[in-house]
């Protein structure tokens, strides 16, 4: 055990693992990591909350709906990223390194992101919305200035644990593409065998890491978001079933 650490003490303390200009260092890895995850996620934000906004706050289409989001839940993540990388390199113009990623990634987040808004929107108390059309509040001011505000907190926490699926997974892209950000390590440390341990070791710490780091920084970032007026403390949760019922 003791030669296993100092191994993997060894390789975080190579020349060039902390280099800012090294392709194979880990702030460049690190930021590949995130760019392609963030990238993932915002388009999987853009796809999912509009249409799980409005449909919601008519009330119509939930099961259909939530039957086509989670087609991304039916494949495995691993079968999602060869699926999009077939398609990438039969079209050729999309390039096989950071495209079918991004779309499996996408296929993956959709459903925690939009299962949670629709949910969200729908929950929100029904005598409160009946109060503001006695108002006089047209269908959009309701979505907007009332349900859009209410629901905030529970949309965030389905984008929270979205981004947090998403930064675990894209390093299996390293598998069968060369955007797997962190993963790289990881793929690379088991084609060496036993001399890559430490490598393996090194690059799941930093894995572990960046995901436990997503996870706080993206806590922060839902607790700023959320309206004074609703903020609480709302846990990450996934109500896919929920919706789907």
């Amino acid at each position: 055990m003791s030669e296993l650490l100092a191994e993997v003490a060894a390789w975080f303390a190579a020349e060039g693992r902390w280099s800012l200009t090294d392709s194979g260092g880990v702030p460049f890895r690190t930021a590949q990591h995130l760019y392609v995850s963030v990238t993932a996620t915002v388009l999987a934000v853009l796809i999912a909350i509009p249409p799980a906004l409005v449909l919601a706050h008519r009330r119509t289409a939930e099961a259909f709906a939530s039957a086509v989001v989670n087609i991304g839940r039916a494949i495995p993540s691993f079968g999602l990223i060869v699926i999009f990388w077939l398609i990438a390199a039969r079209t050729g113009w999309l390039g096989t390194d950071f495209w079918p990623l991004v779309g499996a990634l996408v296929a993956l987040a959709l459903p925690p992101i939009f299962t949670n808004t629709y949910t969200a929107v729908r929950e929100v108390d029904a005598p409160t919305v009946e109060a503001a059309r006695g108002m006089g509040y047209d269908e959009t001011r309701i979505l907007t200035e009332i349900e859009l505000p209410l629901a905030t907190p529970v949309m965030l926490a389905g984008v929270r644990l979205a981004f947090v699926q998403v930064i675990a997974t894209t390093a299996i892209g390293a598998i069968v593409t060369n955007g797997g950000g962190l993963g790289r390590y990881i793929v690379d440390g088991f084609a060496q065998g036993v001399g890559g341990r430490a490598t393996v070791i090194g690059g799941a710490l930093l894995l572990g890491a960046l995901t436990l780091l997503a996870e706080a920084g993206f806590g922060g970032l839902q607790r700023l978001l959320t309206p004074t007026g609703v903020r609480r403390d709302t846990p990450v949760q996934d109500v896919t079933v929920g919706a789907a019922g």
